[in-house]
């Protein structure tokens, strides 16, 4: 396999995830499968396996190929399965595995995390076979679970800077219950916003984590650059990235939505502009996530327009989550892959056509629609899904032998 991007001789091959103050760990002796080690192993797996398979299920659906025997109308279980069962997934992998870089501290592995991963499991087979209660009651428990255990491993070390991401996946989860509620008609709530309020919640969380360690990574990739990382722009931005969101979600048309979208999309470009994208060029490892990133603006301007009755609201929503959440998805978990099985921080081929597929897959499905005759759809949709699944099929193709061993160099994780 050809290794591109050769970093710095002062890079470190471990991950600097959320730099903060961790307690020194001993040494203790491997044992178990090496799957079940850390939280990113079995979530990455699962989670790359079913976004290759349930996009090109979803376009079969569309075209009329396939009838899924769910009791749910098959655009939810699309719209709901990308964001509490992918997205999810990664975001579950990730903080399992960063609470103990940041702390020190245990996350559950062995049993528990399996435990946890067979629940993820369980609730994606119930949508397609179980009755319809059953897949709720599956579904909702995995997030407030987690959220449970990371706020006690933070609270134990006394890592409060990192609680408001446990905070949010709270409220990703209050998203998660409210749209079931709603699909059993429980509530008089509309579904579709439960989910946009999902996605909402997702995407602040990019906000979060990506503002920490974009810049963080490009500065340690670059020798001699320095930060130009303004704190209260970064502040700003967040704040009105959630006003935007939140109006967008409760009053998804109207003026004020429109201008706190447009609003926060301006400062989320001057706040990627802060992070020196330029400096990337020749690391695909870097600019993947600066790339992906960029869609958030995008997406956030297209949901402007959408307020204002210039656009439908699909377009915003595919920028945000194609675009952002997938390309995003697809930056971090090679990167954390690599840096937790103890290999080099460098990008193979397949890893980069990876990176290049998910963001063709967000060029095919928000602009194309936008400017190409209705008569393309069909071959749009396809010609996406084909893209998104082919760069899974790719990391899956070169992580799973890791992922399924140990450290390369010996470590516990």
């Amino acid at each position: 396999m050809h290794l591109i991007q050769t970093p710095p001789p002062n890079a470190s091959t471990a991950l600097p995830i959320f730099v903060t103050a961790a307690r020194t760990t001993h040494a203790k002796p491997l044992h178990g499968a090496p799957l079940l080690r850390l939280g990113f192993r079995p979530f990455y797996l699962g989670a790359a396996a079913f976004a290759a398979v349930a996009i090109p299920l979803w376009v079969a659906v569309v075209l009329g190929q396939v009838t899924l025997p769910t009791t749910m109308p098959p655009l939810l279980w699309h719209a709901h399965e990308m964001l509490f069962g992918f997205a999810a997934a990664v975001i579950v992998g990730f903080l399992l595995t960063a609470g103990r870089a940041w702390t020190g501290l245990s996350t559950p592995h062995g049993a528990s995390l399996a435990a946890l991963a067979l629940l993820w499991f369980a609730a994606r087979v119930a949508a397609l076979v179980a009755p319809y209660p059953v897949y709720a009651a599956l579904d909702v428990l995995l997030l407030p679970l987690v959220a449970g255990l990371l706020s006690a491993v933070l609270l134990r070390a006394r890592n409060h800077r990192n609680l408001p991401l446990p905070g949010i996946l709270l409220l990703l989860a209050t998203a998660n219950a409210i749209f079931h509620l709603a699909s059993l008609r429980v509530i008089d709530v509309a579904p579709m916003g439960a989910l946009h309020a999902g996605l909402a919640a997702i995407v602040m969380i990019e906000c979060l984590i990506g503002g920490r360690v974009i810049p963080s990574f490009t500065l340690s990739a670059t020798p001699g650059l320095k930060s130009r990382v303004q704190p209260n722009l970064e502040l700003s931005t967040l704040i009105c990235t959630a006003l935007g969101l939140a109006s967008w979600v409760f009053a998804p048309l109207g003026r004020l939505t429109a201008i706190l979208l447009g609003g926060a999309a301006l400062l989320q470009l001057s706040r990627l502009w802060t992070w020196q994208s330029f400096a990337t060029r020749g690391r695909p490892i870097l600019w993947v996530l600066h790339v992906a990133y960029a869609w958030i603006p995008i997406g956030l301007a297209l949901l402007a327009l959408s307020a204002l009755g210039i656009l439908g609201a699909s377009a915003g929503v595919h920028a945000l989550a194609v675009g952002a959440t997938g390309g995003l998805v697809i930056g971090m978990i090679t990167r954390t892959a690599r840096g937790h099985t103890g290999r080099p921080l460098q990008v193979s081929r397949p890893e980069v056509a990876a990176y290049a597929l998910v963001l063709a897959a967000a060029l095919l499905r928000v602009l194309v629609p936008l400017v190409a005759p209705q008569g393309m759809y069909g071959a749009t949709l396809i010609a996406a899904a084909a893209a998104w699944s082919g760069a899974f099929v790719l990391y899956l193709w070169v992580f799973t032998p890791w992922l399924l061993a140990t450290r390369l160099d010996g470590k516990d994780g």
